[in-house]
């Protein structure tokens, strides 16, 4: 299979499905933005941390290319001729989202209360969390937007809002595993 197809040098993509669409279309930039989280996702798995987390987050990392699949294609080709639909994969579920969940209560046990803001940094591995984390959101807003125009199942949107937020408890824990500060954001008072 070649990598390059030459079908993209004038400013478009093809969906799953056929339809060609501008490489700027927010799809694109909704998937797009999916495949960066998922390698924000790869480069904390590969840093020392702990085996669980690095399990978890292979998990999280195939979900997200359940997430990808979903957006990149064509939601009037989603089903086939014969009735049955095109990505022949697991859906997103509600115990993907549980997983989540069940991970940053486990991981909020061992933390001690937020009580201030944290300003990312304190350790090269909890800014890549903080890093992923922004991203996840800013594939979130980018789904939501397209969800408006060209809904998808709720369980996508449900899965990256709590992938944020397991990325930002997971940022705490390895600042803690890791022993590192974590910088609490104090404004300044006007004086």
């Amino acid at each position: 299979m070649k990598i390059y197809t030459k079908t993209g040098d004038k400013g478009t993509t093809a969906l799953f499905g056929g339809t060609r669409v501008a490489k700027h279309h927010l799809r694109i930039e909704s998937y797009g933005t999916i495949d960066e989280l998922n390698s924000w996702m790869g480069l904390i798995r590969d840093q020392k941390i702990d085996k669980h987390y690095q399990n978890i987050i292979a998990i999280i990392q195939d979900k997200l290319f359940t997430v990808g699949a979903v957006l990149a294609t064509d939601p009037k080709k989603m089903i086939l001729k014969n009735g049955k639909e095109r990505l022949n994969i697991d859906k997103i579920s509600a115990a993907d989202i549980e997983l989540l969940e069940k991970e940053m209560d486990a991981m909020n046990e061992e933390l001690p209360e937020m009580t201030h803001f944290i300003l990312p940094g304190g350790h090269t591995t909890v800014s890549y969390c903080h890093i992923a984390r922004t991203v996840c959101r800013r594939a979130e807003r980018l789904a939501s937007h397209l969800n408006e125009n060209e809904p998808f199942e709720a369980s996508i949107l449900s899965f990256i809002n709590r992938l944020s937020d397991y990325l930002f408890v997971l940022a705490r824990k390895l600042s803690k595993d890791l022993d590192a500060a974590e910088i609490k954001w104090l404004p300044e008072k006007k004086v």
